[in-house]
């Protein structure tokens, strides 16, 4: 069985868009695409009246070399959004298939079959086992509709990782089923492997890596998807023809360098040592009744009274995340770790709270 025997099959017929930029990709006078002949004066040096490479190879391979597999099997879009919600329009038909994903975890998956018309079928974390990953009840949840299945490690809002042993039983148990997509956007503050290297086993894993965290370009919304050809294939043909801005391209190009890449590791260490340093420091507060154990990029706290803690953030001029609407999650706040000092900034707050 091919994994696209899971895709919709009007897609596998269907011609996708073919733009000018994919139908040519080097020449010296560029007349195909009904651009201006010029740039704005300001812009001149960056080319911006041209558009851009729908896969700029040069990026699609730096990507390739990071995540070490080929580049065939990378798609590069607009934050892992993207890549979600072209894997939800590619494998789910309206109003048959669903998805199943484990809450409380990132929202984007339910919204974007929601969007799709497709069901989203819900399979809670074990909150009494840590929020872990419930494999065989969402196992038992998969049927004939089910085309992905979605499982976020670090998780996000728990900062849980998921082993990947687990992973493997999972891709394994799903294959000639459905699609597995992991979701790894917080994978370079974990100690877990990634589950990456199972791709060569596994036609149905869809990993999504994203350089908006550790590598500090949320702005520049550069997501990743990295599968089997065939699935990359198909993504490419139903994507807009120009996903990413050409300043963005060269943005990612820039901290793909291995000098950027190596400040890239240094700055990820120091979030780390940060995160258990306000993790010992917030275990000692009266106000804060448990900090969940993390391998992101952020600490998940429960309080005595989450939404006057919030206020007082505010107040502070601090900006954290309320998680009232995460079912289980109504007395937690999910603080994302930044510098010494904005750490710091956080535990005065709440010391001050304490002494109240």
């Amino acid at each position: 069985m091919s994994v696209l025997d899971l895709a919709r099959p009007e897609l596998l017929r269907m011609q996708g868009y073919s733009s000018a930029r994919m139908e040519a990709s080097a020449g010296r006078v560029w007349l195909n695409a009904n651009e201006l002949p010029w740039s704005q004066a300001d812009a001149a040096a960056c080319g911006l009246n041209r558009y851009p490479e729908p896969q700029p190879a040069a990026l699609v391979a730096a990507l390739a070399a990071l995540y070490a597999t080929r580049p065939d099997r990378v798609l590069v879009g607009r934050g892992s959004d993207e890549a979600i919600d072209l894997l939800t329009r590619a494998f789910c038909a309206a109003g048959v298939s669903n998805v199943i994903v484990s809450p409380p975890t990132f929202g984007m998956y339910a919204v974007a079959a929601r969007v799709q018309g497709a069901e989203v079928h819900e399979v809670k974390l074990q909150r009494s086992l840590g929020y872990s990953y419930d494999m065989a009840s969402v196992l038992a949840a998969v049927n004939a509709q089910t085309r992905i299945v979605y499982l976020c490690t670090p998780n996000n809002p728990t900062g849980n990782a998921i082993e990947p042993a687990l992973i493997e039983s999972m891709a394994q148990a799903l294959k000639d089923r459905a699609l597995l997509v992991v979701d790894e956007a917080y994978a370079e503050f974990s100690d877990h492997p990634s589950a990456l290297p199972l791709l060569e086993r596994f036609d149905n894993l869809v990993v999504l890596r994203t350089l908006s965290k550790a590598h500090g370009l949320a702005g520049a919304r550069i997501g990743v998807a990295i599968a089997a050809q065939p699935v990359i294939e198909l993504l490419r043909r139903i994507m807009p023809p120009y996903p990413l801005p050409s300043a963005c391209i060269q943005a990612a190009l820039n901290a793909l360098q291995p000098a950027a890449l190596h400040a890239t590791r240094t700055r990820v260490q120091q979030i780390r040592n940060e995160r258990e340093l306000l993790r010992a420091a917030l275990i000692g507060i009266r106000e804060v009744t448990e900090v969940l154990p993390s391998s992101a990029n952020f600490l998940t706290l429960r309080l005595r009274d989450a939404e006057a803690t919030y206020v007082d953030f505010s107040a502070a001029g601090i900006i954290v995340r309320s998680l009232r609407k995460y079912a289980g999650l109504e007395d937690a706040l999910r603080i994302s770790i930044g510098t010494p000092e904005e750490n710091l900034a956080v535990l005065a707050v709440l010391k001050t709270q304490r002494a109240a």
